[in-house]
């Protein structure tokens, strides 16, 4: 990481905590919460950090996890 994206991070979170809870992060990815779960139990979720009973997301693990997803085209769609 260079000085610059330290320096944005630190300003987003300034902001706003840079931490969303299950709900929050189902609709930033839009998907459904129970998906999220689902995901989470096997594994195959975005990053998460447990802080006490709490599950959080950081968002960008959020946006990481998200562009990972991206496929490029000309396959067909299993659904």
């Amino acid at each position: 990481m260079d000085i610059d994206d330290d320096i944005a991070r630190a300003n987003r979170a300034k902001r706003g905590s840079p931490y969303l809870n299950t709900d929050q992060a189902a609709a930033y990815l839009k998907i459904s919460t129970r998906l999220l779960k689902q995901l989470r139990r096997d594994g195959k979720g975005p990053t998460f950090r447990r802080h006490s009973q709490l599950i959080q997301y950081h968002i960008d693990d959020l946006g990481a996890w998200s562009d990972a997803q991206s496929v490029r085209g000309g396959g067909h769609d299993s659904a």
